[in-house]
């Protein structure tokens, strides 16, 4: 059981509360770096690092910082976090940096971090925090990856500077724009939104809680029960 509930923190941000696609958080960055697969990998590599460093701290020092001045308390343990990724980046990976741009220091004001910060890992020991903040890393990089793989394919014909439709369709441009990035993005919202629904419907031969071997934990026969009292 224990195993399980840590799992779910791992999962949750990659599939049932994707930070993206479900509490749309982040969308400033997923729109305007997603104009390639790799820049999808690098924002959400260093989102990831900046998640499980501030959720870290966050956790440990969770009784330590006084209500009053957590929010700017947590902006500082975050910024350092972003400085040490953002000097990593600039001095092994310059083309990722390039490519970034401003938004790699923004990671300081995402929401997605910061969120996670005051929701989870304030209130959360140090393993469940990291493993929130891991989760959350991964469905933002995965999210982030999927957006810019469309986006180039479409747009420039190739898949990580490797060319792949550019010989038989020619690229549509607007995808690497603003408008292709807007389409993009609904589309998946849409598809994440089904994909939820179909998996929270009921199924179509329940025949009531009676039988039910999960109706003492279901809250549908507690409801049944207040309304007949």
């Amino acid at each position: 059981m224990k195993n399980n509930k840590y799992l779910s923190y791992f999962t949750n941000g990659i599939i049932k509360e994707n930070p993206v696609l479900r509490l749309m958080l982040g969308t400033c960055p997923t729109l305007a770096v997603t104009t390639a697969a790799i820049n999808g990998i690098g924002m959400g590599a260093a989102a990831t690092l900046v998640l499980i460093g501030s959720n870290l701290v966050i956790s440990l020092l969770r009784n330590v910082i006084p209500d009053k001045v957590r929010i700017p308390a947590y902006i500082t343990i975050i910024a350092g976090f972003v400085t040490v990724v953002q000097m990593l980046v600039k001095a092994f990976l310059p083309s990722i940096d390039a490519s970034l741009g401003i938004y790699l220091p923004l990671i300081v004001v995402n929401c997605i971090i910061l969120g996670r910060a005051e929701m989870f890992a304030s209130k959360n020991s140090v393993l469940p925090s990291v493993l929130d903040g891991l989760g959350m890393g991964i469905g933002f990089t995965a999210t982030l990856t999927l957006m810019g793989a469309i986006r180039e394919i479409i747009g420039a014909g190739t898949i990580f500077s490797l060319p792949v439709t550019v010989n038989f369709i020619d690229p549509m441009i607007v995808m690497l724009l603003p408008p292709g990035g807007f389409f993009v993005f609904g589309v998946l919202v849409a598809v994440s939104n089904k994909l939820a629904t179909i998996k929270g419907k009921e199924p179509v031969n329940c025949t009531g809680c009676g039988d039910c071997p999960m109706k003492d934990s279901c809250t549908k026969e507690s409801e049944v029960a207040a309304d007949v009292q």
